[in-house]
């Protein structure tokens, strides 16, 4: 796994997007619904990406307790 990942959900993200940008049905309270789908997948992305990241590329590393000292 690589942080490519990150760019391609990204990409896709943003093509989902864009697409629900123009599934939305209009009426009254279209650009309401048009921001909170597109705010919720935005907010959703960044906090995989952000989760997925820390796993991969930890900061500290893990140290064994199981080991006797010597």
């Amino acid at each position: 796994m690589s942080g490519w990942t990150v760019i391609w959900a990204g990409v896709a993200v943003g093509g989902a997007s864009f697409g629900s940008w123009g599934l939305v049905r209009k009426g009254e309270n279209q650009v309401l619904i048009r921001t909170s789908v597109i705010l919720t997948m935005i907010c959703c992305y960044l906090m995989w990406s952000i989760i997925y990241l820390a796993q991969l590329h930890p900061l500290i590393k893990p140290k064994r307790g199981d080991l006797r000292p010597e």
